[in-house]
Parts: C-alpha cells; structure tokens; sequence
C-alpha cells in the first residue's frame, strides 16, 4: 500500500502533474524521481518485487548490525538473531507488507553507523543523505555528526538530499508543494485515518482525554529529554561501538516521541543495531527492561481491548517510551567500559591487523572486546 503512494504521485508527475496534490504522499522531491523507474514494471511484477526488496533491505540492516561487532553472518547469533525479528517482532511484518520506504532508512542507518566506527564520517553522510533523500527519518542524525563535531560529515549529509530535492523540484510544477503543502498537513495532524495509527505521544495522549494542547507540550519535553540523554550517552564514551549505537538509537526514538508521523514500524530503524550489540559485555540489549519494552510487539501478545487494529498504536506508543527510558536509564557496568575517549574526540582508524578494530568472535564468549584506538 504505501509504495503505491509513491507510485502513483510518480507518475502524476510523469504526466505533468503535481505529486503533492495527494497528501498521502509525504516525501521530498527526489523520492518522486527515485520511483519513476517502477512506472515500467507492470503492477502484478511490482505486488511481488516490493515485498521481496523489503525484505531484502532488512536483512541488509541485519547484516551490517552484524559486521558492527564482527559477529559472522553464518553463525548461530546471526541466523537466530534475524529470525527472532522476522517472526517475533510484528513491525517487521508489518513493514514489508506495507513495502514502506522506511526499509531504506532501516539499511541506511546500521551502514552508516558502521562506517563512522571505522572512521569513514564523509562516506556515512553520503549513507545517510541518500537515504533522507528517499525518506527524510533519519535527519535527527545531523545531531550525532554535531556530537562528534564532524562537520564534514554533515555538510554531506545535507548537501546530497538538498542537491537530489532540489533538482527534482524544478522539474515540477509546483516546486515547492512539499514546503506549501506537506508540511502544513503534517503540522496540522494529517487525516483522521492516519492519525489512528500513530505513536507519538502528542497523538496517542489526546486519544486518552488529555488536552492537545497538554499532550503537544508532554511530548515537546520527553523528545527535549531524550535529546539531551543522547548527548550525555555520547560524553559518558565508554566502548566506541556501543557509543555510537546508543546515541544513534537514542536519538531516533526520542524523535518518534514528537514526530508527526511516528508509526510502529519505525522502530525497524534502531532494532537490528541494538539487538546486535547483545554479543557484547554491557549494552542495553542484556538488560531485562529492553525485552520487556518489546513484549507489546510480539505477535502473540494481546492487550485486552486493544486488538482492534486502530488500537494498536496505544502498543506502538508503550513500546517506544520504555525504549527511550531503558536506553536513557542504561549504565553498563564501570568494568565492562573501554577506556572512555573525550567527549568530542575523533575516532582513530582501527590497526591495520585488525580492520575491523576487533579480535576473533568467539561464539561461547561473545564478540572480542574493541580496540580502544577505535
């Protein structure tokens, strides 16, 4: 259903069109190009290609979340590991089914995430870029490039989508519809369809009789709080993987608190790097409270009274807070840290010996403790 959208607003503007008189469609200009290629494929191809891409991109996600902590791809980890997401994780399900362009962020995120660990920051703003170009979830990573000051970086991650944008709106008729059109309807709430399905607090509270006006300002400060956990995630340092994943992920979900839209697949984008960095000694993924923030997404696990699926986003909204509260709550353990790098200092290249800054995988030990030069 949703690459439908983008579809369809691809080809209006092949027939002259504007793309933005569909407010379903949410992207920036360059999306609108990047589907112009699928007008080719006929739509029985299409019913079953997308599925499969989907899919393909999360197990993408999956593979370098995997080679982020050098666990191998054929070990029992990485097979179980994907699995477990595929079958008892519902967002999965339901982002394949919807063949959402969220996948692409959900590829992006782990691949950029794993380039800066190895202190290719540029080539992680091109990752990101692109893919904000597609879909602009991610730009929250702007705020991780800030952290590290890695200015060069940013200016990548910017420039690429603002480049792609800006190009194919001038294409368009209405060039600025995404500002002029887009952004209002999102400011404004979106439809009531829509708004049954989202998990941001400043939506799921005034469906509990909280004022609008008290629910906007509750999720302004949660996200304001979850920003600021991020922040001192990353000046605590400690191992440089976990570091950049935990500021990375914190970051994201403190934004799905106040973002308009926030769906349930989005929490695709953080769970294949948290779920992967269980194979080391103090993340968050050993900690009871983060498994106990998914049992809401298990496809097994009922809520009585909210079954009914335009309930689900009461779910959707649970899962997401514990989330952001385990991840801001979370200290490993002083014993477990690498030495911690200054709050601001740029990662070294890892040793030629080790080009992954890790020593072997040891299955029955875990992931090799990182190189603290990393």
């Amino acid at each position: 259903m949703d690459n439908s959208i983008v579809v369809q607003a691809a080809r209006v503007f092949w027939n002259g069109g504007s793309p933005y008189d569909d407010q379903r469609f949410l992207y920036f200009p360059s999306a609108v190009s990047a589907a112009v290629p699928q007008l080719v494929v006929p739509s029985f191809a299409l019913r079953v290609l997308v599925p499969i891409v989907t899919t393909g991109l999360l197990v993408a996600a999956w593979a370098c979340a995997l080679r982020l902590y050098g666990v191998p791809w054929r070990s029992r980890f990485a097979v179980l590991g994907l699995v477990g997401m595929a079958v008892g994780f519902a967002p999965f399900a339901h982002l394949v089914r919807l063949g959402n362009w969220t996948a692409t962020a959900a590829a992006a995120l782990p691949l950029a995430v794993l380039l800066m660990s190895r202190g290719r920051w540029g080539t992680a703003g091109v990752v990101l870029g692109a893919a904000v170009a597609l879909k602009p979830l991610l730009a929250p990573m702007v705020l991780l490039f800030v952290f590290a000051r890695r200015w060069r970086g940013l200016g990548l991650m910017v420039l690429v989508p603002a480049v792609a944008s800006g190009g194919s709106a001038l294409l368009m008729p209405d060039p600025a519809g995404f500002f002029t059109r887009t952004l209002p309807y999102l400011v404004s709430g979106q439809d009531d369809f829509a708004r049954l399905y989202e998990a941001s607090l400043g939506v799921v509270l005034p469906r509990l009789g909280v004022p609008q006006a008290v629910a906007a300002v509750v999720a302004v400060v949660a996200a304001g709080a979850g920003l600021w956990c991020a922040y001192g995630r990353w000046r605590r340092g400690g191992d440089a993987v976990l570091r950049l994943t935990e500021t990375a992920c914190l970051l994201m979900l403190s934004v799905f608190l106040v973002s308009r839209p926030s769906f349930d697949h989005y929490l695709m984008l953080v769970l294949p790097l948290l779920l992967a960095s269980a194979v080391l000694p103090g993340s968050v993924a050993r900690s009871p409270w983060f498994w106990l923030a998914l049992i809401p997404q298990m496809p097994g696990f009922t809520w009585q009274l909210l079954e009914v699926p335009t309930r689900r986003a009461f779910k959707d909204a649970a899962t997401l807070c514990a989330l952001v509260v385990t991840l801001a709550r979370h200290r490993p353990p002083v014993d477990e840290l690498a030495p911690a790098a200054p709050a601001h200092s740029p990662f070294e290249s890892p040793p030629r010996s080790h080009p992954q800054g890790l020593g072997p995988f040891d299955p029955a030990k875990g992931a090799a403790p990182l190189d603290p030069r990393v």
